[in-house]
């Protein structure tokens, strides 16, 4: 069938099932509507009290040194300033309030603050974070807003360079884009003024903790058992492999997916520029490229790591994307 009558019949969005050749009902897309609220907007009342509060302890701690690497030892301590502060200034608050008020001023002095209860939903599968008081998630396929928000453009400042301070990037003026990724190997994307004319832009990639087979590719109806069956023969056959499709079209899952069919014995070398690839092998090498200092040097391309890859004896590449210059090392890489 061509490409336009397939378009021409092809199933509406808003349908949630279609039927692969065993007849069974396959869920392909999710309704919008999410078992539970991502996030309920806070009581105003609360809401003020827990600036107020995290105002205080903000000057309590200022006079303590926090092992941040030592995130037991942090609670504590915070928590026994909140209490004292509490004590001290007479609040008094049900056992649900005062634990949902220490969570939430802990999460912004150690974590990334709202964000930690979106992150911490399994069914979330993108946050975007547009400016201080708009966020948006992805759930079960279908945009929604959240109602969580950040106080101003300096909150959302301070979660972004605390995502990406612990792996040497910066982000401000001078450079005001920026990828990272979080310790679970979530994608992050960062853009802040004067590019992002409505504030700091926050945009996280979460990725699946349990990891999917091709057999749940199947049953998912992406592919089906000949489709999958071919593919994996190409690769144990060595054959070069171009994955190619739209922003959060499954890149990335496809591509994991079919690295499992990479021989245990085999030497593979990945190459990113935020780490994300998810191998099961034993063998695996994994190279992350950086971006310039604050001086403009130190800079280490994708190109730069494709063409050192060749040196390293692989016998399987992986590079999670090509964009630029590297395309072409990566084509002659094929022909060795």
């Amino acid at each position: 069938m061509s490409l336009l009558k397939r378009i021409g019949g092809a199933t509406p969005v808003s349908e949630t099932t279609t039927t692969p050749r065993n007849g069974n009902s396959v869920p392909t897309r999710q309704d919008a509507t999410p078992r539970g609220a991502a996030a309920k907007e806070e009581d105003p009342t609360l809401k003020d009290l827990r600036s107020r509060v995290q105002d205080w302890l903000s000057n309590e701690l200022d006079s303590k040194k926090l092992d941040l690497n030592d995130r037991m030892l942090v609670r504590r301590q915070v928590e026994e300033a909140f209490n004292s502060i509490l004590d001290r200034e007479s609040i008094v608050l049900g056992r649900v309030e005062r634990t949902k008020l220490f969570e939430s001023i802990f999460n912004d002095i150690y974590g990334l603050g709202p964000l930690e209860l979106l992150l911490a939903d399994e069914e979330i599968s993108e946050i975007m974070v547009n400016g201080p008081k708009q966020i948006y998630i992805e759930k079960k396929g279908k945009l929604i807003k959240s109602d969580l928000t950040f106080s101003n453009d300096g909150h959302v400042l301070r979660i972004i360079d605390r995502i990406v301070a612990p792996l040497g990037r910066r982000i401000d003026e001078s450079s005001p884009m920026v990828d990272a990724r979080l310790p679970a190997g979530h994608r992050v994307n960062a853009i802040i003024r004067p590019l992002a004319l409505n504030g700091p832009t926050l945009t996280i990639r979460k990725f699946r903790k349990d990891k999917l087979t091709i057999n749940d590719l199947v049953r998912f109806g992406s592919m089906n058992a000949e489709m999958a069956e071919f593919l994996g023969a190409c690769v144990k056959a060595r054959l070069n492999i171009v994955v190619a499709g739209g922003t959060g079209s499954g890149k990335t899952t496809l591509l994991n997916v079919l690295s499992s069919f990479i021989p245990e014995d085999e030497r593979i070398i990945t190459v990113e520029n935020a780490a994300e690839l998810q191998l099961v092998q034993d063998h695996v090498v994994s190279l992350e490229s950086r971006p310039p200092n604050v001086e403009g040097r130190g800079e280490i391309t994708i190109r730069d790591l494709v063409i050192n890859c060749l040196r390293m004896r692989p016998e399987r590449i992986i590079v999670g994307e090509c964009r630029g210059g590297e395309t072409l090392d990566m084509l002659q890489a094929m022909n060795t």
